[in-house]
């Protein structure tokens, strides 16, 4: 028996993640092409690198709930 995506929370949260790590990398190429464009569009670029910080926030947040306390 396959379990399904959303059947499996860990894998989910998994699949969400790896979405999320390469929404980021986008992000990234996207701020860059238009900080090197002449006369780039500044207020797109604040917007983006807005998202790039809630994909960051929201990242941290799935990487702690995958990763295991560790009780020293």
């Amino acid at each position: 028996m396959v379990l399904e995506q959303d059947d499996d929370p860990v894998a989910a949260m998994q699949a969400e993640l790896s979405r999320l790590k390469q929404e980021h990398r986008d992000l990234d190429s996207a701020i860059d092409a238009l900080e090197n464009m002449v006369g780039g569009d500044q207020l797109q670029v604040q917007r983006l690198k807005k998202r790039k910080l809630i994909l960051k926030d929201r990242i941290s947040f799935l990487e702690d709930q995958l990763t295991p306390d560790i009780i020293a």
